[in-house]
């Protein structure tokens, strides 16, 4: 890649599983695609919901974040398009359960993503951002995610033990950064799954909002059917339904991302 260009890679993270990790993935990179920037997601979670609920067959994943990892192909190999104009992936399979095991001896085991991410070189398509969907652990994969990264987005369930689970993952992004990456910023925390109806919903925005405060986005995304339904169609939620309110708060979303990355970069 050229030195003067380079994508801002954003990692998306939360060891809990079901907080809407690969949703806020899927539905803001196609909002960032939305307003002309050209998005990859690489998709490091072995389950592979990015790569499903953007339409990925499984049979036409022949190449995939496993062979990354393992050195035997480039990013630029592994490159989908999907149906989102501007949007790629770089998709996961089952394999990815034993790249751990496989590249744990290396000495850059951390730093594999990083490199990969580094060595790639098509001219003919930059991208403005790369978004990594992790697993719901913090493992070696996510290790990879954090230290390939200049910025981290953690989504949180409005639920009774986000907190608990927040300060975790704090603790391993100040590890991350004693250790494989020093640059790595809170981009922000994304509430997720919010219900208004519901008092603790309510009570989890505050206590958030009082821990974190302004690292916590504005917008909030409310728990949606539609967004639920849409992977299952094999599209983010903003294709499926537009006009719904969960692909309405991932476009205002995307829209403070934007706004903060002006921030990030000019800091």
């Amino acid at each position: 890649m050229n030195q003067d260009f380079s994508p801002r890679v954003i990692t998306i993270a939360n060891q809990k599983g079901g907080v809407g990790k690969t949703t806020t993935t899927i539905n803001l990179a196609t909002a960032l695609a939305a307003v002309d920037k050209n998005v990859l997601i690489i998709d490091l979670d072995p389950q592979g919901n990015a790569s499903t609920g953007l339409g990925i067959d499984r049979n036409k994943r022949d190449v995939s974040t496993y062979d990354l990892l393992i050195g035997e192909n480039s990013l630029e190999d592994t490159l989908i398009p999907t149906a989102v104009p501007r949007l790629y992936i770089s998709p996961s399979t089952l394999d990815l359960l034993g790249v751990e095991m496989e590249i744990s001896q290396l000495p850059d085991r951390a730093y594999r993503l990083r490199k990969a991410i580094r060595d790639y070189h098509a001219d003919d398509l930059r991208f403005d951002f790369i978004l990594i969907d992790c697993p719901p652990s913090l493992n070696l994969l996510t290790i990879n995610a954090m230290a390939a990264a200049s910025a981290l987005i953690v989504p949180l369930q409005c639920e009774f033990f986000a907190l608990e689970g927040l300060s975790q993952l704090l603790q391993t992004v100040e590890q991350v950064r004693a250790s494989v990456n020093p640059d790595l910023k809170i981009h922000g925390i994304a509430l997720t799954m919010y219900d208004p109806r519901n008092n603790l919903s309510n009570q989890v925005v505050d206590d958030v909002r009082e821990f974190m405060g302004d690292q916590v986005y504005e917008t909030v995304i409310p728990r949606n059917v539609r967004v639920s339904e849409a992977p299952s169609y094999g599209k983010p939620a903003i294709l499926y339904d537009l006009k719904c309110t969960g692909s309405q708060a991932y476009l205002k979303l995307a829209a403070e991302v934007i706004k903060r990355e002006k921030q990030l970069v000019n800091a």
